[in-house]
């Protein structure tokens, strides 16, 4: 299908990343020019040259950006301007994922620095370029929350307090940018670990780790998901198509978020 980001310039957050880089690639493959933007500098010119090789789609632009910095930001949205014109689409993606502890024994600069990161930062670079699609007359917004910002996370509380809050800015600029032709939508992730989505719960426990294991066993169709899964969703929501769809929360979950026994 053809979703119509031909010429369209996205930008991507945490682009390096592997939910980032899945974007990147599929926005590409669909017509998009692509900035893959990261903190990591390499990461990003490697998903780039990787997205360039084949010469098949948009272009890529790799762009090192400290998201946490508002001139950093707009410094690097001049950039994208001079190079492609504007941003059409927004995949706010960044985000710190690493900690696990109870509030009893949470450290406070983990939690300042995912406030910082996963929350600020998106609005930092949602404040620079949303106003200007509003201004257009077109524009895509996908927040990345998580099932972590639907319904908590044990031991995650700087990262679920922000995924959660990414729904209510999302939601925010669908009612803002609703008249003005700008959707925006959140996606709500179960976990996704690539190469390991297909093996069992058993299998994961014996292999990987017996967190993923358990997630996979909570998780009606038993098995975890693919960035590629994360990916799809969001070159759809970012489509002509999906023009009339706006201020949802869609979960890419395999059902974990469903009542079951």
């Amino acid at each position: 299908m053809d979703f119509g980001l031909q010429d369209r310039t996205a930008v991507v957050t945490g682009g390096a990343g592997r939910i980032g880089s899945a974007d990147c690639r599929l926005l590409a493959e669909e017509g998009a020019n692509v900035v893959v933007l990261d903190v990591d500098a390499d990461g990003a010119r490697e998903v780039a040259a990787e997205i360039d090789e084949t010469d098949d789609g948009g272009e890529a632009m790799a762009l090192e950006c400290d998201l946490t910095d508002r001139r950093d930001v707009a410094d690097s949205m001049d950039e994208v301007r001079d190079a492609f014109g504007g941003v059409d689409i927004l995949v706010n993606n960044a985000a710190m994922v690493d900690a696990r502890s109870r509030l009893a024994d949470y450290d406070d600069d983990v939690w300042n620095r995912d406030v910082e990161i996963n929350l600020t930062g998106t609005y930092n670079i949602s404040a620079e370029v949303f106003p200007e699609m509003c201004d257009r007359g077109w524009g895509r917004v996908v927040n990345m929350s998580s099932m972590a910002g639907w319904y908590g996370g044990f031991g995650q509380i700087s990262y679920s307090a922000t995924k959660a809050a990414m729904i209510g800015v999302g939601r925010t600029m669908a009612l803002e940018g609703a008249q003005s032709g700008v959707t925006s939508n959140v996606i709500a992730p179960n976990i996704v670990v690539g190469q390991w989505a297909d093996m069992s719960p058993d299998d994961l426990r014996e292999q990987v780790d017996e967190y993923y294991a358990r997630i996979a066993e909570a998780t009606p169709m038993r098995h975890l998901g693919t960035e590629e899964d994360v990916a799809n969703m969001v070159a759809y929501l970012c489509s002509e198509q999906a023009s009339y769809v706006t201020g949802q929360i869609v979960g890419v979950t395999g059902g974990i978020d469903l009542f079951s026994f």
